[in-house]
């Protein structure tokens, strides 16, 4: 097994273009990530081009095989993979963050590799006989980002190798040396060239993947506004994609909860990250009868969650990634409370202090139409809306235009689900937001994006549909 320091030496430039990289904790000097250029990024593509149709030659059995071998090299390196991710992206080793996002990264690799996706029999009768496989779509693009940058990669790797394709990815330029070092331990046990990855700006490098003829399809997990450049320049190569894009994730509290049991899993599902999750909860409606309670539950427990520097092992929350996110999450903050909403915790970060840390913050009696509520915050503040009729709560949960995840809390299922049936996302949790699990599909209804990932239909979305008819 390699050492932190071998690890990273493996992953650091030492020749070429390069960008310095630092601690969003500490500011300190980690490392030089490398910058490459479109030029290196056609050569990648090329020899992914060139591999791929002996890697779909092995068939399932094989490259699952190989999958299962490049998750125990990752669990192998759990450790220092986790210390570079908590170094460059900031999340702690403890808690929902380095640690479990590396074991993540082990578990949906062995779902991608051991998920059965046998050939359909649709048709078998007096009619005719028909069936369906899913063959290699060719080489895949991937576009990964900087908030889980190891895990969101796997789920575009896993499941594109598994069914017969090559991929070549860019990882965001915040958190390139993270997957850097994840592909690096991957293909330590993976044939030459199968798994390719190109660092560079996005301006450039990720747009020029887009527009590639030889790209079959692009996965990307980001920014609704970056998703519709991508869809804009992949349309002449008519590219296969899937597109997991922003999300402003509304819950719905009904007046029937108990608002001390609810209050835990509603901080983690709003803070986890640190707020900085596609599917995280970023606008909480309660109902007007429990609404004070839920506000005092919820400061408690999120008074009493440490924030710090990520490889203290005690820390469970950290800094944002970057300092334009603190930033965002500042304007936005300020914003709400000069509209007189009232700030519950929170909401005074010391912005001279080294680190991009904004402190835990709870935003009670604010608008409903509030920038706070309108906007994706992406970051640890979160609004809680006062209201009195489930039918108003429902409304304001839709009325944005975008659509990744909902939750609805309740003590009564049968309400609960009643709810839920109406809103209008991706997936909408009961009691609980944006936990994932590698064989329940996951994706974005209106503008979060398009397609599915994780199990079965995670593995199709992959492929190319092929009928066999007669």
């Amino acid at each position: 097994m390699l050492s932190y320091e071998e690890l990273l030496a493996a992953v650091t430039a030492t020749s070429g273009d390069s960008r310095e990289v630092r601690d969003p904790a500490t500011d300190a000097v980690i490392g030089q990530a490398p910058v490459c250029d479109v030029a290196t990024l056609e050569v990648a593509i090329d020899r992914a081009e060139a591999a791929q149709r002996a890697w779909a030659a092995l068939g399932h059995e094989a490259r699952s095989e190989y999958l299962n071998r490049a998750a125990d090299a990752i669990e192998e390196h759990a450790e220092p993979l986790a210390e570079l991710l908590s170094r460059e992206q900031g999340k702690p080793l403890n808690g929902p963050n380095a640690r479990f996002e590396v074991g993540g990264a082990v578990a949906w690799t062995r779902a991608a590799a051991d998920t059965p996706l046998p050939v359909e029999v649709v048709v078998d009768d007096e009619s005719g006989y028909a069936e369906l496989h899913y063959r290699p779509i060719g080489v895949v693009g991937a576009i990964s980002p900087w908030n889980w940058p190891m895990m969101i990669s796997i789920w575009q790797i896993a499941p594109s190798l598994r069914m017969g394709n090559t991929v070549v990815i860019k990882p965001a330029e915040t958190t390139t040396l993270s997957v850097l070092a994840l592909v690096h331990v991957m293909n330590s046990v993976l044939p030459e060239c199968v798994l390719n990855i190109v660092p560079g700006p996005g301006r450039t490098v990720g747009d020029a993947l887009t527009r590639s003829p030889k790209i079959g399809k692009i996965m990307f997990t980001g920014s609704t506004p970056v998703g519709k450049r991508i869809i804009e320049a992949s349309a002449p190569n008519v590219t296969r994609l899937t597109l997991e894009l922003g999300g402003n994730d509304a819950g719905i509290v009904l007046p029937d909860v108990d608002p001390k049991a609810i209050a835990e899993d509603l901080f983690w599902g709003a803070f986890i990250n640190t707020g900085q999750t596609c599917a995280a909860l970023k606008r909480l409606y309660v109902h007007d009868s429990v609404y004070d309670a839920v506000v005092e539950e919820l400061a408690a427990v999120a008074a009493a969650v440490p924030m710090g520097v990520g490889l203290d092992e005690q820390n469970v929350l950290g800094p944002l990634q970057n300092r334009a996110q603190f930033d965002i999450v500042d304007r936005l903050v300020e914003s709400a409370k000069a509209s007189g909403a009232r700030v519950v915790l929170g909401g005074n970060p010391d912005r001279e202090a080294v680190g991009n840390f904004y402190p835990a913050t709870l935003i009670a009696d604010i608008d409903a139409h509030q920038e706070l509520v309108l906007e994706e915050q992406f970051g640890p503040a979160l609004p809680i809306i006062r209201y009195s009729d489930v039918d108003e709560a429902v409304a304001l949960a839709n009325e944005l235009e975008v659509g990744l995840g909902s939750s609805v809390w309740s003590s009564d299922r049968a309400k609960a689900l009643e709810v839920a049936a109406r809103l209008e996302a991706g997936t909408t949790w009961i009691n609980s937001h944006g936990g994932l699990h590698p064989m329940i599909p996951f994706g974005g209804a209106k503008q979060s994006g398009y397609g599915r990932e994780f199990g079965v239909l995670g593995l199709q979305a992959v492929a190319e549909p092929h009928v066999i008819s007669g």
